[in-house]
C-alpha cells in the first residue's frame, strides 16, 4: 500500500525548477554563458507540461475510480448502453 497518492505534475515542476537552478548556477558561476532569454521558455514551458501531466494523472485516477465503484456497484454504473435512461 502506497503512504500517499504519486503527483507527477508536481514531479514535473520540481526537476523543471531544479534544471532551472542549475542553469542559473552554472551562469552565475561563469561556466555557461546563457542569456537570460533561455530561461524565460523553460520555465513557462515546464508550467505548462506540470500542468499537462497533473491534469492527465487526474483524468486516470477519476477513470480507474469510476470504474472500481462500477465494479463493486453495478447499479452506480448507470444506464446499460451509456444513454439517457429508456422510458
Amino acid at each position: 500500500m502506497l503512504r500517499h497518492e504519486i503527483k507527477p505534475g508536481r514531479a514535473v515542476a520540481g526537476l523543471v525548477m531544479l534544471a532551472l537552478a542549475a542553469g542559473y548556477a552554472a551562469d552565475a558561476a561563469g561556466a555557461w554563458n546563457a542569456p537570460w532569454t533561455f530561461f524565460a521558455p523553460v520555465f513557462f514551458g515546464g508550467l505548462w507540461l506540470a500542468a499537462t501531466a497533473a491534469w492527465v494523472s487526474y483524468r486516470v485516477r477519476r477513470r480507474h475510480e469510476a470504474r472500481k465503484a462500477s465494479a463493486e456497484n453495478p447499479a452506480a454504473a448507470g444506464p446499460p448502453h451509456g444513454g439517457a435512461a429508456e422510458m
